[in-house]
């Protein structure tokens, strides 16, 4: 009893299949993955297979077990036991589009929440080519099982950097010559009359109430989605999503 106590302690653990999949194929450092007994068809026999050539270590457990340690009540029959998430520095993501030869691509997540909301940006900011996502320390959500669930793993392959304090962030973004864009339904400039062909950091806000004011005020400019219906915002997640990808457009029109 003592052990399953501990077990449940584990607050870095990955799980569902796909989830467990990428991880695996990430090459990242893994405890022990914990299998339903009789779980032993479709991707369970590839997560077996793989893991069984990494030498890593498998526990067969009673699903019931599992239901007890899952975070996200959707373990699907595997859950990976990790080590603490590897957050990196802002320094990493400003290399990291230098070694591609781009310019850095880069979301500020001011204050979400919700970790799906993590989740699911970080899931698009991965298929966008965003280089890292920077989010903040306190009043935030951070990396956990959720978020890499509904990031579909994306999380081993994205930057993300945690840090004290998004206003001094943003103030050595500028130093490297990087420029700030918030995202505010106050403002005029509708988001597609951007140029974001530059070295950009966009800023999205927290899902009740946007940017806080400081962060606000040291944006270099603002933009807004427009609003056609009844409802005046986006889910955080959605607006992420729409603003990133007209960054790609536009790159890709400009190379």
């Amino acid at each position: 009893m003592k052990k399953d106590n501990e077990e449940k302690k584990f607050d870095d653990q990955i799980e569902g299949r796909n989830s467990v999949l990428e991880l695996l194929e990430s090459d990242k450092d893994i405890n022990k993955i914990f299998i339903a007994k009789g779980e032993k068809h479709g991707s369970i026999n590839k997560i077996l297979a793989i893991a069984k050539e990494k030498r890593i270590v498998v526990v067969e457990v009673e699903k019931n077990k599992l239901d007890t340690i899952s975070q996200t009540k959707n373990h699907q029959g595997v859950i990976a036991i990790v080590p603490p998430f590897e957050y990196c520095e802002v320094e990493d993501i400003l290399e990291n589009a230098k070694q591609k030869n781009e310019k850095p691509f880069i979301l500020i997540l001011d204050g979400i929440e919700d970790p799906h909301n993590l989740g699911s940006i970080i899931r698009t900011a991965e298929t966008a080519g965003v280089h890292g996502i920077i989010i903040p320390k306190r009043r935030a959500a951070s990396v956990n099982s959720t978020v890499n669930k509904v990031s579909a793993g994306a999380v081993e392959h994205v930057k993300i950097a945690r840090v004290n304090n998004l206003n001094e962030t943003i103030k050595y973004l500028k130093e490297n010559d990087v420029w700030i864009c918030g995202t505010d339904m106050n403002t005029k400039t509708e988001y597609y009359n951007q140029d974001y062909t530059g070295p950009i950091a966009i800023v999205i806000g927290s899902e009740g109430f946007g940017m806080s004011r400081l962060v606000k005020e040291n944006c270099d400019f603002l933009v807004k989605i427009p609003m056609k219906g009844k409802i005046t915002s986006l889910n955080a997640s959605v607006s992420a999503g729409i603003i990133m990808y007209e960054v790609v457009k536009q790159r890709l029109i400009n190379l």
